[in-house]
Order: structure tokens, then sequence, then C-alpha cells
């Protein structure tokens, strides 16, 4: 009887104990609370955009809310680090954005998508030349032209150093021998009010980020930076065909991520659940109506994808004279 009894407490001990290792996936219990999604950038960007759409039936999709958190600051630097920096038990997760792509080159910050295990890709967009209404320059030649007979007169304002709006007017200046003042702000929602408070010539931006100052009238686009035409702008002409083809067309790409080491269990869930929050047709509506061209990449296609990425910029931060690494 007693040999039986140990053996017994023994076997619930020991079953006690695989259920404690066994990842909380397996056991049903993730998630059981809400995710939190950190954006590094400023609320009303386009990336807080995203990040909004994305999320908005969650609950449906994954069981609970995920609630967006806008951290901004040192070029997405901040809100990237404090994702990459978070517990990796899949509470904590990140849009990242292309500006991890372009840290090291540029010396920014030693951060990396090797910091992240990568969930979804969920958005690729052009960037555009953007004007104010009012403003005397009507065309790329305009511009083109004003800033060659006033070198530095024109200032640009852009969502930080390295993204694809940066980088476009810088290779716009280099290949036409401009001299622009460029002018940083931490995301797309601030850039785009210092050009219509007028405080700026030019914004450089993506075109999605433009699209309720363009329906109201308060700008004018240029031209969008693209190899085709924006679906959701068709009356914008490409710098091509504004007479100024730009070597090398860099998207602007938006994804989740978790932080380095979450388990794979965890991982699975997230990428099912994501997968069905950008297939869930109010997000696909939403995303149309809002101009974001949508994209879909995940797990090691999507690590992939960043990989690439990484490795194609030096060149061009290279021929922008940006290249610190």
């Amino acid at each position: 009887m007693f040999g039986r009894l140990v053996a017994t407490a023994l076997a619930v001990a020991l079953s006690a104990q695989l259920a404690s290792v066994q990842p909380a996936s397996a056991q049903g219990r993730f998630p059981e609370r809400d995710i939190t999604l950190i954006v590094p950038w400023a609320a009303g960007g386009g990336t807080d955009t995203v990040a909004r759409t994305l999320v908005k039936n969650a609950k449906q999709h994954i069981g609970v809310g995920i609630n967006v958190v806008n951290r901004a600051g040192g070029t997405g630097v901040v809100g990237m680090q404090a994702v990459a920096s978070a517990r990796p038990d899949g509470y904590t997760l990140g849009l990242i954005t292309f500006h991890l792509s372009s840290y090291r080159h540029l010396g920014v910050s030693q951060l990396s998508y090797r910091d992240f295990e990568p969930i979804a890709l969920v958005n690729r967009s052009p960037a555009a030349f953007v004007v104010k209404a009012d403003s005397r320059l009507a065309t790329l030649k305009d511009l083109v032209d004003y800033a060659k007979a006033n070198p530095g007169v024109v200032t640009v304002a852009n969502s930080g150093a390295g993204g694809p709006p940066h980088l476009a007017a810088m290779m716009l200046a280099k290949q036409l021998g401009l001299k622009f003042t460029l002018v940083p702000f931490d995301g797309g929602a601030p850039a785009r009010t210092a050009l219509v408070g007028g405080h700026v010539t030019l914004l450089a931006s993506g075109a999605d980020e433009v699209l309720q100052f363009h329906r109201t009238k308060q700008t004018r686009f240029l031209a969008v930076i693209n190899d085709e035409r924006h679906s959701a702008f068709p009356d914008v002409p490409t710098a091509a065909e504004a007479g100024f083809p730009l070597q090398g067309v860099i998207l602007d790409w938006r994804g989740v991520a978790a932080p380095k080491g979450t388990s794979p269990e965890v991982l699975a869930v997230l990428r099912e659940g994501f997968r069905k929050m950008a297939q869930d047709p109010d997000v696909v509506r939403l995303m149309d109506e809002l101009a974001l061209p949508r994209a879909t990449l995940e797990g090691e296609a999507f690590g992939k994808f960043l990989a690439d990425i990484e490795a194609s910029l030096e060149p061009a931060l290279a021929e922008a004279g940006l290249l610190k690494k």
C-alpha cells in the first residue's frame, strides 16, 4: 500500500513538473490578457494608422484586445528598443518600421531586425513630394527650378533620417545638384503639421499619410516616388512621369514583431492571429480607404525580407552620402 502511495505521489509530482515547463500556448493559456502593441512614432501618422486599423477587430481573431501605445522619439529608436527589451512572453509587441533597416548604416543605433522575432509584414507604401495647396510650386519641375535658383532655401519636412521619404529627397537633390534644408520630425503627423502651417516648403512623406489633407484640399502632390502611380491618387504623376526619374525607388514598410526569444508556440499563435486580422474584411476595406497598400509576409519569409532590405540599403545610403558604416 505504501509503495503504491509513493508511486502515485511521484506520478502526480512528475505530471505537475511537466505541465509547468510546457509552453503557455500548449496549455491554452496564451493569450490570457490583453496584448500591448508599441508604435514607435507619434499618434496620427501612417504607422499609427496602420496599427490601429490592423488591431481593430483583434479580440475576435486572437481572443483578447490589443492596445496601441505610442512611444515616439529618436527616429523610432525609443519605441523599437522598448519592444526589443521587453519580456519575450508575447504580451508586448511592436510595429517595426523601415527605419529599423537603416539604423546600423546611419550609425544611429545598433538595433536591427536581429533583435526581434518577425511575425508579419502588413504594409508597403511609396513616398511622395507634397506642397501646401497655395504654394507657388505647382509641379515637380517648378520645385527643381526654384531649388536650383535658391540653394538651401527649400526646406523639406520628413519623418526622420534614413526613411524612404528622406532618402527620396536626398536622391533628388544629389542627382540634380540641388541643395535642400532637411527638417526631420518624429513621425509623419508633426511633419504634415509643419507643412500645412506654412513652416516648410515641401513635405517628403508616405503618400497615404497625406490622404486627409489631400481630400480637404490643404495640400497638393507634386509626384509619387514609385515605378507606377498610386491607386488612391491616380492623377498624381510618378517622379519619372514628371520628368525626373529617381534611381533605386525604395518603398516604406511596416510589420509586427516580438522581442527576440519569444517561444515558437507563442509566435505561432501570434502569426495566426495577425494573419486573420490582416484578412478581416473590415481591415481590408479600411486599409484600401486609407490608401495603405497591403503586404503579406510571415515568419521566416518576413525575416528574409528584412535581411534583404538592410543589405540593399547600403548602396542607396552611400549614394545619398549618409552611410556611416
